[in-house]
């Protein structure tokens, strides 16, 4: 018996080596199919389910990939303890699990089954995957490491085999329909060995007897889960009571006479990532007649003594001018900043992880000090593709420094869009 199986998420990990015992790395299931066939190909049983979140969200940017909204997961959504059993007891049917790319998949489920401390049948059985280097060989797609082929995506495997792609991508039903047309069609056309199906001579021989055509779809019918999320909201939107909403208007605001001051500005020193000229920000900010100015550059601090001073000759200035003129111009202050990588643990270099982005300024001297500090670090200790720190690091060093939530590379804005409300509560 074949089982394949396909899962849709809250994301994806941050580590992709970690155990599925760590179940902060690891995204939640929300969406899970699967297939059971026989040894010749015929369909057996096939099962699909969406899974009602247990205290968390489905962020807004996995949302957008498989359409799936929190609101249609809880309404329509099964309990993940129920559906782990009878997920379970399809794998005890089973002498192969079938999916492409599928160690992402079985981390996922794996980690679920640790979460709700189920036993799980997955360790018992073998894998087999349609996501290898003979599949690579076999689509012959160009951008490979090394100058070999690419590995194929499914929909590049089943557009190779079947000349068509797949409708409903990302739908966890449509995903094991085509993942389980794909596997069956690579064993009639003997792409997966007899060996890796601890078959016999004659096995091989049989099912491509049995299976002369070309192998056809099942005939599922899939559930457009995108359209379903955004009548799911217009409908909750309204039942709303028009007592109870919130009657907005808009207001024409003169900000002429307020104070605005850039506190995120990245300059030539941000390598790559800004072609801001210091002199050039100080002479734009003297000439909106603003009152600061910060730079906060990726990772380093080199531009700062150039900025001090280019703020004290543009003061000099601007006093001068005030002196024989009745206009009065602002005086500039310069405000000191860095944007910082934070990350789980600076010294970890095991695997890759960037951190969030994370914008710091510098109250006074003693906060300078404490920022240039913790930059060095970055570099002399924490450095791993990029400079880090962590927020243990952090603590030792935060005297005199003020903290920004940063852009969206920030940790509660990331959070929000990738992972959850909640968690970025929890961030903040």
């Amino acid at each position: 018996m074949y089982l394949i199986f396909d899962t849709e998420t809250t994301g994806l990990p941050k580590n992709w080596r970690a155990p599925i015992s760590d179940t902060n790395n690891w995204p939640r299931c929300v969406q899970i199919a699967w297939q059971l066939h026989d040894k010749l190909g015929n369909l057996i049983e096939s099962n699909s389910y969406l899974i009602k979140p247990d205290e968390y969200d489905i962020p807004y940017e996995s949302e957008k990939i498989h359409g799936i909204s929190t609101q249609l997961a809880e309404l329509d959504g099964e309990k993940l303890e129920k559906v782990l059993e009878e997920f379970n007891l399809s794998i005890s049917k089973s002498k192969f699990i079938v999916g492409h790319n599928v160690n992402f998949d079985l981390n996922v489920i794996g980690c679920e089954f640790y979460r709700k401390n189920i036993t799980s049948n997955i360790e018992l059985t073998d894998i087999l995957d349609t996501c290898t280097e003979s599949t690579a060989f076999l689509c012959k797609l160009p951008g490979g490491r090394g100058g070999k082929f690419k590995l194929p995506t499914l929909t590049e495997l089943h557009e190779f085999l079947f000349s068509s792609p797949f409708n409903e991508a990302h739908n966890a039903t449509a995903d094991v329909e085509a993942t389980s047309r794909c596997f069956l069609e690579l064993i009639r056309l003997k792409n997966f060995k007899k060996e890796q199906l601890q078959a016999d001579d004659e096995y091989l021989d049989e099912f491509s007897n049995y299976n002369k055509e070309i192998i056809q779809k099942i005939g599922l019918k899939h559930q457009n889960l995108k359209k379903r999320s955004e009548n799911l909201k217009k409908e909750l939107i309204e039942k709303v009571d028009i007592d109870q909403k919130i009657e907005s208007k808009i207001f024409d605001i003169d900000l002429s006479d307020s104070d605005f001051t850039h506190l995120h500005n990245h300059s030539q020193f941000s390598m790559l990532q800004s072609t801001i000229k210091i002199n050039d920000l100080v002479d734009r900010t003297a000439k909106m007649n603003m009152k600061a100015v910060a730079i906060t550059d990726l990772g380093n601090m080199m531009g700062a003594f150039r900025f001090v001073d280019a703020v004290k000759k543009k003061n000099k200035q601007i006093k001068e001018f005030n002196e024989s003129n009745s206009e009065n111009k602002h005086l500039i202050k310069p405000i000191v900043g860095c944007v910082l990588n934070v990350c789980d643990d600076h010294l970890n270099k095991n695997y890759r992880d960037n951190g969030y982005q994370v914008v710091f300024l510098a109250k006074n001297k003693n906060g300078y000090n404490n920022l240039s500090t913790l930059s060095s670090l970055a570099y002399t200790k924490g450095f791993y593709y990029i400079p880090r720190v962590d927020k243990n690091l952090i603590l030792d060093y935060k005297d005199d420094l003020i903290v920004l939530s940063g852009n969206l590379y920030g940790e509660i804005s990331n959070k929000i869009l990738t992972i959850g409300k909640k968690e970025a509560e929890d961030s903040l």
